[in-house]
């Protein structure tokens, strides 16, 4: 897919990786849809991007719901990217019901109620692609992220069963499974104490660089390739759990869909 002109839908686009990939949608002439809750931010770079800020807050169903038809009421989605995420680290009894409500309804529930509600505009206007930030805690156990995991994990398999009833169709399906990055989330990963006892004074020397996974989503979208994992040290991880999927890609290959 080309990306100039197009318009692209980001949800958690006030700073790190959503700010990120504004900027750089932006730069290669696409108009970028900004989601976040902080509306004063996405209104300022919106403005400063020449796209749109859209405020909404997605642990909120009635915000969810609204999304798209809001959206699209200035024009067609090409590209949705998920990006939103929220992982409150801390050792799993201290997460309160909201703090769990909120993780889930974020990382994992936002996603699903756009994808469904954009996928049938995409295909009755020719197709899309959509980009799914996942993790590789979906995969991996860390420490004061089982929640946060738990939704990921949600996410990468969500998207591969959407692979399978989208199979044949002209959406593009992108999933993002990465480690470190610098952003305020891996911040507080970092300040939690069982982390920061284990990590030492060292600076991160395991993170990736962020124009680094910004190229990759791009590159992946251009070339509709499935996957972007990172670390590549470690990309072999998220590979191994992806076989099954695959295998069940090929079992059930002759069941016929009648998704309109």
């Amino acid at each position: 897919m080309d990306i100039h002109n197009k318009r692209i839908l980001i949800t958690g686009s006030s700073k790190g990786i959503g700010k990120a990939l504004a900027e750089r949608f932006a730069k290669e002439g696409a108009q970028v849809a900004l989601v976040a809750r902080s509306a004063d931010t996405i209104e300022a770079l919106a403005k400063t991007l020449g796209g749109k800020a859209y405020p909404a807050d997605l642990t909120n169903l009635d915000d969810v719901t609204a999304l798209i038809e809001r959206v699209e009421a200035d024009g067609p989605i090409d590209i949705l990217i998920n990006n939103a995420g929220i992982s409150y680290c801390n050792w799993a009894p201290h997460h309160s019901a909201q703090d769990i409500e909120a993780i889930f309804r974020t990382n994992l529930l936002a996603p699903v109620h756009l994808c469904n509600q954009l996928i049938p505009r995409m295909l009755a206007r020719g197709g899309g692609h959509i980009v799914n930030m996942s993790s590789l805690a979906a995969v991996l156990t860390p420490p004061g992220l089982v929640h946060y995991g738990a939704s990921k994990a949600g996410l990468s398999h969500y998207t591969a069963g959407l692979r399978q009833d989208l199979r044949d169709l002209p959406i593009g399906l992108t999933l993002v499974q990465i480690g470190s990055v610098d952003t305020d989330l891996d911040d507080e990963t970092r300040a939690y104490p069982p982390f920061k006892e284990f990590l030492g004074d060292k600076p991160p020397s395991d993170r990736t660089d962020m124009s680094v996974l910004i190229d990759g989503i791009v590159e992946a979208i251009r070339h509709n390739k499935r996957h972007v994992r990172y670390p590549k040290a470690i990309a072999f991880l998220p590979a191994i759990v992806e076989i099954p999927r695959r295998l069940s890609e090929a079992m059930f290959k002759k069941i016929k869909l009648n998704p309109l």
